[in-house]
């Protein structure tokens, strides 16, 4: 029998991160939206409060906890905001290649200081010519005697201004297609590596995407990540878990645009009546309950796969895929609900509306998802 109620101790995750959500995000969301600027304080704030590095194993200096028990702390950090909880969650994805791929050393040097130090890293794998297409990247990798000299730049790079290390994907070789492709961890101090274009996007404004340069960046032979040509196994590893937490965004994105619609729509009166009770608007609310729950389940599936060490690749591109459209479709109709108050930027649903864009984009596009999706069901 299928139990989805939840366990004692996962009730005090999500209590946990839903009173530190409200405490601590929600009331300074919209403001961090119109001023966008580097949550440290609160990223601080949850590092003390054991919300960061939630599935990195307990003896790296993370929480050591599985993709549903991280779901559920991240669902409640996302309804509060997408672009501040990302920042806090970064570490899922930057250290994602080295939990998969490095040693028992190199998880010791860089994983254990970065989580005792509530610390944040980032992840580079996308290019401006290598997107969707990340294996035809063009960051080159060149071996000279005990260590890599690295050139190249990567874009769309979450976190990247506020790092303190990063995992670089650069090739060998070219013409090896993935198979040249390796992974490195970078230092912020390394030498050659620095900070480009700051983007200014149209949602999730306090999630800071920046250019990452790399000039003649020396790397030691110690700080790569498993073997030469393994790299993009690791990246493709790192973001099946990735697809599992955006998923997550999502669902707290799309969550929280239908509380909010779901609110306004028993107060505000016209014709003497709620306009949740007619049956336009009403039909509309329960389709978004539907997609939320959905989504959820989705995601909390794909997690549950991953928690007992099955293949989730499919099931996680189908619950990014999944829950980003919904948190699509639920904030635009939740704006809808609103009429002219909902296109205004007093009302939080055109904030979510605008957040909810980008989780259709990143950790591949939905689209590409698909094509992951769809790839697994006919192999």
């Amino acid at each position: 029998m299928i139990d989805f109620s939840l366990s004692e101790q996962q009730k005090s995750f999500q209590k946990t991160a839903r009173d530190f959500a409200q405490r601590e995000i929600a009331p300074v969301a919209l403001d961090y939206d119109k001023n966008p600027r580097f949550p440290g304080d609160i990223i601080q704030k949850a590092h003390a409060a054991g919300l960061m590095n939630l599935t990195c194993p307990t003896q790296y200096g993370g929480h050591g906890i599985g993709l549903v028990d991280s779901s559920i702390i991240n669902e409640e950090m996302n309804a509060a905001c997408g672009a501040i909880s990302g920042m806090i969650g970064i570490n899922s994805l930057a250290c994602g290649p080295i939990v998969v791929g490095a040693s028992h050393e190199q998880k010791l040097k860089f994983l254990l200081p970065l989580g005792q130090a509530g610390k944040t890293a980032s992840f580079g794998l996308t290019e401006r010519e290598a997107g969707s297409d990340a294996g035809s990247l063009k960051t080159r990798a060149k071996k000279e005697g005990d260590h890599y000299v690295l050139n190249g730049a990567k874009c769309f790079i979450t976190n990247a201004s506020h790092a303190a290390l990063y995992t670089i994907f650069a090739t060998l070789d070219p013409s090896k297609g993935t198979k040249g492709i390796c992974g490195f961890i970078v230092p912020r101090d390394t030498a050659g590596l620095s900070i480009g274009k700051v983007e200014d996007k149209m949602g999730q404004r306090a999630l800071n995407v920046a250019e990452i340069l790399l000039e003649n960046a020396i790397v030691p032979r110690e700080n790569l990540i498993g073997n030469e040509g393994e790299g993009f196994k690791w990246a493709m590893e790192a973001l099946d878990e990735g697809r599992v937490n955006i998923a997550t965004v999502g669902l707290g994105i799309a969550r929280a645009a239908f509380e909010c619609a779901l609110s306004y729509a028993k107060t505000r009166v016209q014709f003497g009546k709620a306009i949740g009770t007619f049956q336009a608007l009403n039909f509309m609310l329960a389709d978004m309950a539907a997609a939320v729950e959905s989504a959820r389940l989705l995601t909390w599936y794909a997690g549950s796969l991953a928690d007992h060490h099955k293949r989730f690749s499919r099931e996680a591109a189908q619950a990014k895929f999944y829950a980003t459209d919904a948190a699509m479709k639920v904030s635009t109709d939740a704006v809808q609900v609103h009429g002219g108050y909902g296109y205004t930027k007093e009302f939080m649903v055109e904030k979510l509306m605008r957040d909810a864009k980008l989780t259709q984009i990143y950790e591949g596009t939905n689209q590409v998802n698909r094509v992951v999706a769809g790839g697994w069901l006919v192999r």
